[in-house]
């Protein structure tokens, strides 16, 4: 924001800044063009009061346009006016006399059972009146409590009267300052709102009320609107919808028969390959793989760090179920990341394609991952397969995220010079968009591996094998250990992939 001392500037100058003031505000202008001038002597807050802020509370930010300001001001005052409504007319007993009405009722039926026992000569006669007579105190004592809450309304609204004072003059003291900034914003960009307007006003107004007597009257007498209490739904609604949803799952299912069971023998057969490699060569060769993969992306510490943590699955006999699940993981990412690069590199030349992409995205990342197992298993059952098919569709948005934001990360400059010297579109692609958005890129691989990692516990529901069953069972069993062991299997296995995949970076 700019400031300047009319003091110091030309008269001419001066009177364009009155000028752009008026046109900025609207109405009051005389007065804003004072405040402005005596605000603008020196940077930061100066403190001056708006009385017209200070009255009309947040419905005057919002005729000004400073919507932010008018949620915020919009909750404080209804708290403020939530106070005064229970000091004025709220049932502010209810609870207690609730609660004595239900200790009523067992009294009643406490009186049946003595006059039971008193007919039958029964041996629990006196510890019932004891009862009985614990519950005539208990009686009384919410009774008073009821009777003292009533009489505290007087306390409630002359808190409810200070806090709205107070926080009147908060809103009077800063609306200056906040129109102030809005007319800064307002000189470099006109799109920004200005002047009074009645629209905002009246959209305001109808906001504010709505807003402060809907929740006084919730709040100060919960019992006489019940459509304030409850949605107004009806439960058949969610059955039927859920039925609808059950039958199109159904229908699916059945005439894409032959594309799931296709679908569940390729990732078991991709599955089954790559358990091959990992479980079934012997332990000390895939160790050794691990480990110069990690010293040759990140140095010796990874390749130590790698060791040790491997050393760890070993010994504490997760090495089997560690494979695994980083045969499960594997299969998941090298097929996220084999169609999520391309389909990001698509999106990024073709931004209408990435307009209807980025929905989808938002959806996958979005949705817990409990809830991606319901599709999975109707359409593909239990097992392997659905677990590396869940994890897949979890992690593959940000490979695709950060390839479509490197690419438009390129400088437009770099890619005019290539195309001038003749660069052909495979040449621009291959030897400058993805060399220059590799980092990127690259940070998108590793986000999706360790997404794709934080679904094995998840996967384990469906019947997924790894560690993630040594987890679910310590949370059914309460074995606190072994979870902690089984978690920190998982942890390590995050971190090699991580470690590799980044460069020890």
């Amino acid at each position: 924001m700019q400031h300047f001392d009319e003091s110091q500037i030309e008269p001419d100058k001066a009177g364009q800044m009155r000028a752009l003031v008026g046109d900025f505000v609207g109405q009051s202008r005389d007065y804003y063009q004072r405040v402005f001038a005596y605000m603008m002597e020196a940077p930061g807050y100066r403190f001056t009061l708006n009385r017209a802020a200070g009255l009309l509370g947040p419905v005057w930010f919002g005729a000004r346009g400073l919507w932010s300001w008018f949620l915020g001001f919009l909750i404080l005052e209804t708290l403020a006016y939530i106070q005064i409504g229970l000091g004025l007319f709220g049932d502010l007993g209810r609870e207690f006399r609730l609660r004595a009405e239900q200790i009523a009722q067992t009294l009643d039926l406490r009186q049946q059972q003595i006059e039971a026992a008193e007919a039958s000569g029964a041996a629990s006669l006196d510890s019932l009146k004891r009862a009985a007579e614990s519950l005539q105190d208990a009686l009384a004592q919410a009774q008073a409590a009821a009777a003292g809450a009533d009489a505290s309304g007087t306390v409630y609204l002359l808190v409810g009267v200070v806090l709205l004072l107070v926080i009147k003059f908060i809103a009077a003291s800063l609306a200056n300052w906040a129109l102030e900034g809005q007319f800064a914003r307002w000189r470099s960009d006109r799109s920004t709102p200005s002047g009074w307007s009645k629209e905002r006003l009246t959209v305001a107004s109808l906001l504010a009320g709505a807003v402060v007597i809907l929740s006084t009257m919730k709040f100060a007498r919960p019992d006489a609107f019940g459509l304030l209490n409850a949605f107004p739904t009806n439960r058949d609604w969610r059955l039927n919808t859920g039925d609808a949803v059950q039958a199109v799952f159904d229908w699916t299912k059945t005439e894409g028969r032959g594309f799931f069971d296709g679908l569940t023998a390729g990732m078991r057969t991709f599955l089954d390959w790559i358990e091959v490699v990992l479980v079934g060569t012997p332990w000390p060769v895939v160790a050794l793989v691990f480990i110069m993969l990690a010293y040759l992306s990140g140095g010796p510490r990874v390749a130590i760090f790698t060791g040790a943590a491997l050393a760890y699955l070993g010994v504490l006999d997760f090495w089997e179920k560690a494979m695994t699940t980083i045969a499960l993981l594997g299969a998941a990412a090298l097929i996220s990341i084999t169609l999520g690069i391309p389909l990001g590199i698509f999106c990024a030349r073709r931004p209408r394609v990435f307009a209807v992409v980025r929905p989808v995205l938002d959806f996958m990342q979005s949705m817990p991952s409990f809830v991606y197992l319901i599709p999975v298993v109707a359409f593909i059952g239990s097992g392997k397969p659905a677990g590396v098919v869940a994890t897949m569709i979890f992690g593959s948005p940000p490979v695709i995220r950060f390839t479509v934001l490197g690419l438009q990360q390129v400088p437009a400059t770099v890619r005019e010079a290539a195309l001038a010297f003749g660069a052909t579109p495979r040449y621009l692609l291959w030897r400058v968009d993805l060399p220059l958005a590799r980092k990127t890129i690259m940070a998108g691989v590793n986000q999706t591996i360790l997404l794709s990692l934080a679904m094995v516990v998840v996967a384990s529901l469906i019947g997924a094998k790894g560690l993630g069953e040594d987890v679910l069972e310590a949370l059914q069993y309460a074995a606190a250990g072994q979870g902690i062991l089984a978690g920190l299997a998982i942890l390590f296995c995050a971190l090699i992939l991580d470690r590799i995949v980044a460069g020890g970076k």
